[in-house]
């Protein structure tokens, strides 16, 4: 792999599925895993074998399906959870076993009335037993947001000793600052034995609304894999939302790091997770929501209409977007409206322009959007309607 190529991980289907209301069938799975698939994500998480049969039927269901990435499924450092798991993915062409255990004080005290070196122990042999059925093992450090570092550091070192190729840094309650989650990835990058042969991945949380820049920082500090979802679903406030990581480092081409996917597909896949899950982004949501491309205000509008680039600096087309969207309101000025009335068949002079828009603005006082049959009605309206539907 290299250096610059960041791997996506994405757990739609097990982290993302976590929603309340959002439980899918294996054959919704089915589907979701096609597109990830086609979309070009690296790895897909499938799944939480152990969890229920339904689980694990949809782990070996993808496992049979998924062609490219690879087919990942996640156990708690439990031999039954990682023999269950080691199961479901054996018609994978690419397993990987995702076990792990809980590190900050806070889970060590209170989850597991444990100490450290069990801790340490446990994670070792977690790691070596699922070693014993796939070569491909990554381990997660629950909590490693708020686990002191030199510790942390210790649980990579054994995970690593054990046979791990990937090492997943959860801020699991979404607390960290980007300075601090940063700071985390480069203190790993430089104080474990052996880092070298295993690739560091963030797995954010948005608790505080940080996961983007959470999983933004840790890769320019050393992190090669990104653990995210579509619309950035999941547990409590959601997860990294994979298309926004994905478009911040196409968008930023001088940070030399990129990834695998697809960016046309984002929109589909996006409407296809919202479909199957009942969760719908809200408007305002970064590159896939309804009103991520689309301009109200007359300033906007005019410079949009002049030149994209103006107010976007994402092409629409990228995400699969057919275009943006010019959307008439009250706020919009005669630029937009001659622009909107030209699309539906009226040329209009300036001083036609001036007459339609003073009818405009008070139709639009009274509406909260002017569509195009609403323009035909305004210009049809005005005392001018005659000359300029001959013209």
């Amino acid at each position: 792999m290299s250096s610059s190529n960041i791997k996506i991980f994405d757990t739609t289907l097990r982290d993302g599925e976590q929603v309340p209301g959002c439980k899918l069938n294996t054959q919704q799975k089915l589907v979701i895993a096609k597109q990830l698939d086609l979309l070009g994500v690296d790895v897909i998480e499938a799944g939480f074998p152990v969890s229920s049969p339904g689980d694990f039927k949809s782990v070996e269901a993808i496992s049979k399906m998924v062609k490219n990435a690879t087919v990942c499924g996640l156990t708690r450092a439990v031999k039954k959870d990682i023999e269950v798991a080691a199961e479901a993915l054996r018609f994978a062409k690419k397993p990987r076993i995702h076990t792990g255990i809980g590190t900050s004080e806070s889970h060590i005290k209170y989850k597991f009335n444990s100490n450290k070196e069990d801790i340490l122990y446990r994670a070792y042999e977690a790691v070596k037993y699922a070693k014993s059925f796939v070569e491909d093992v990554e381990f997660y450090a629950e909590d490693a947001g708020r686990t002191d570092n030199k510790f942390l550091a210790r649980v990579c070192e054994q995970a690593i000793k054990a046979g791990a190729t990937v090492l997943n840094i959860p801020d699991t309650t979404g607390y960290c600052l980007p300075s601090e989650y940063g700071a985390k990835i480069k203190y790993l990058k430089e104080n474990v034995k052996g880092i070298e042969h295993a690739i560091l991945s963030c797995h954010c949380h948005n608790d505080l609304g940080l996961a983007t820049a959470n999983s933004i920082e840790a890769i320019i500090n050393g992190a090669r894999q990104i653990e995210c979802t579509i619309n950035g679903i999941g547990e409590r406030a959601g997860n990294t939302a994979l298309e926004e990581v994905v478009m911040i480092l196409k968008q930023h081409p001088y940070l030399n790091l990129d990834t695998n996917i697809n960016t046309q597909y984002l929109y589909r896949i996006s409407q296809l997770v919202s479909d199957s899950m009942g969760v719908y982004s809200q408007p305002n949501k970064a590159i896939v929501g309804a009103n991520a491309f689309a301009h109200s205000s007359g300033i906007h509008q005019d410079g949009v209409i002049k030149n994209r680039e103006t107010y976007e600096i994402i092409n629409p087309k990228d995400v699969g977007v057919t275009q943006s969207a010019i959307i008439l309101t009250a706020r919009s000025g005669r630029a937009a409206l001659a622009y909107k009335a030209k699309n539906v068949g009226y040329e209009l002079t300036k001083l036609q322009l001036d007459i339609v828009y003073a009818s405009f603005l008070n139709f639009a006082d009274q509406k909260k959007e002017v569509n195009d049959e609403d323009i035909h009605q305004i210009i049809e309206s005005t005392a001018i309607s005659k000359q300029i539907l001959s013209a």
